[in-house]
């Protein structure tokens, strides 16, 4: 696992669906098909009646390594809640 402490994330959508990042100076490609996370999966902290916008979803660096990241879109940028291996 990736260590992660609600770190800022580049994060680029296609059609409003995660397509690639750029996470702790590495590059990442969404190798799966995303999910949307709700407030019910986990909660960032955000004001209270603030929609959560979030997404689950494999990624894959540039070496092959590929880990599952949560992100959620915090007031002006993204944010990595958690990666899972």
């Amino acid at each position: 696992m990736l260590p992660t402490a609600e770190h800022p994330v580049t994060l680029w959508l296609n059609n409003d669906i995660p397509e690639r990042m750029v996470y702790r100076g590495r590059r990442w490609r969404v190798t799966d098909t995303p999910t949307r996370l709700r407030h019910s999966v986990w909660s960032t902290g955000l004001e209270p009646g603030r929609g959560l916008y979030a997404w689950r979803f494999q990624g894959t660096n540039d070496e092959g390594l590929s880990f599952v990241f949560d992100v959620y879109k915090a007031e002006e940028d993204w944010h990595v809640h958690r990666s899972y291996d």
